[in-house]
């Protein structure tokens, strides 16, 4: 075999490879006998991440999708006048929620900043957009720098992050974190959380009205300082944000307090004969309102000690108790 022959097929195996997806990891492959020079050691094949592997997730076969032309996004009509924005490949499977009012529409988190959810929402609604933001972590914020009116939360946290980041987001694009393909005009190497200009603060109790259509905020801080979950009393929905969703509920980031926590999702409990269908911002859109209600009873056997705990990533744990899981911060 000559030179130019390995060159080629090396050449043609990395082209396979960027087709493939342009974070996909790579395995190397044996040498068949009586072929020389590691030709085939150096071909590489694309790994598909584990996270991506069951998707798409069976249960979104039950809910009505919603066409749209960017192939980053899927969205879905999870109730009247409200949409899902699904981003399902990136790990974090990160959900926004569009909600229609007569007269405005509000976007519940603008997602991860890959895609451009402002041309999405366009093509769903003519209205005008307030954003709000169920907490102001890097994958629920990416979009916000393109709207021009933003509600946020009173807190030194959301003020800190509305200034932009580059380090989270980076890390959204680590190996294994993307499955297919990114956006073809993406620049992986200058993507950043961008910084937004907050319009108006806004508090526990403060009501939105959209026109025939009223959302109430909740102040559920634990999971962040400035978590929040979203009520809409007519339609029995309650958007939970990341206080609940039906995945691994992440709990170890400096920022959490779980005492905090623990008072957030007993209101939570409290409301649930009032809600018809929980709407989570991970994973899955939709949930029943038995989620509320044993949650608190296996967060408090969590924290006695009655869970099944193992080492995760570094300085983390994964903890299995009754029907959740939690990642927490592992004891130094």
């Amino acid at each position: 075999m000559t030179w130019r022959v390995v060159l080629t097929g090396l050449l043609a195996s990395f082209a396979l490879a960027k087709q493939a997806g342009a974070q996909a990891t790579y395995t190397l492959k044996p040498t068949p006998k009586g072929v020389s020079l590691g030709y085939y050691d150096a071909l590489v094949q694309p790994q598909i991440p584990d996270w991506c592997k069951p998707l798409p997730r069976p249960e979104y076969k039950s809910i009505e999708r919603v066409a749209t032309s960017d192939p980053w996004f899927e969205v879905y009509k999870v109730a009247p006048d409200t949409f899902a924005i699904y981003e399902p490949h990136q790990a974090e499977e990160v959900i926004s929620y569009l909600i229609l009012g007569k007269e405005k529409a509000l976007l519940f988190d603008t997602g991860m900043g890959i895609s451009d959810i402002r041309k999405l929402v366009s093509g769903l609604t003519a209205l005008p957009v307030i954003v709000l933001n169920s907490h102001t972590h890097n994958d629920h914020v990416g979009g916000n720098w393109q709207f021009d009116t933003i509600y946020s939360m009173d807190t030194d946290f959301s003020r800190q992050n509305a200034k932009g980041s580059t380090a989270d987001a980076q890390d959204e694009l680590a190996p294994g974190q993307i499955c297919g393909e990114l956006p073809k005009d993406f620049d992986a190497k200058t993507y950043r959380t961008k910084p937004w200009k907050i319009s108006k603060y806004v508090h526990n109790g403060n009501k939105i009205e959209l026109g025939n259509r009223t959302l109430e905020i909740i102040s559920t801080p634990g999971h962040t300082p400035d978590a929040i979950c979203l009520r809409d009393p007519a339609n029995s929905l309650l958007f939970t944000g990341d206080t609940y969703y039906p995945a691994t509920i992440w709990l170890y980031r400096p920022e959490t307090d779980l005492d905090a926590y623990a008072n957030s999702i007993a209101r939570l409990a409290a409301l649930a004969p009032q809600v018809k269908t929980v709407i989570g911002a991970h994973n899955i859109p939709v949930a029943p309102p038995s989620v509320l209600t044993n949650l608190p009873a296996a967060f408090a056997d969590l924290r006695a000690g009655k869970a099944t705990c193992k080492s995760d990533s570094p300085g983390k744990k994964r903890c299995d108790v009754r029907d959740y899981t939690f990642l927490l911060a592992a004891a130094p």
